[in-house]
């Protein structure tokens, strides 16, 4: 048996190596998240610039929307006082009506009556 091959030796004798083999199934992938930190597909976002202007990209994670931050600095004073009072929570205006009511019960009393 010299030019016989240690594999062919091992099926001669009936004896096969034992293989690990994982059985991944849709049961297994329920229990936990998938840890990764890219995704494989890219998701479609909106990305809205400093001046509002938007446009729709290809992003790597699933977000509805990406704001990119203003530059403060590169504002002048008045324009950052503006700005700024348009952040503070708006004052809600309470209108109470007064109604001028000329309404006389009495003059309807004698329709309520009964003969």
């Amino acid at each position: 048996m010299m030019g016989v091959s240690k594999s062919s030796q091992l099926l001669r004798v009936g004896v096969l190596p034992v293989l690990s083999q994982r059985f991944l199934s849709s049961n297994s992938s329920v229990v936990t998240k998938i840890h990764r930190n890219t995704f494989t597909r890219t998701y479609p976002t909106v990305l809205v610039f400093p001046d509002g202007s938007s446009i729709r990209i290809r992003y790597p994670e699933p977000r509805q929307i990406i704001t990119l931050p203003f530059d403060m600095s590169k504002l002048t004073e008045a324009e950052k006082k503006v700005r700024l009072e348009r952040r503070k929570p708006k004052e809600k205006i309470i209108i109470e009506e007064d109604y001028d009511d000329d309404f006389d019960p009495t003059k309807y009393l004698q329709t309520s009556k009964k003969k």
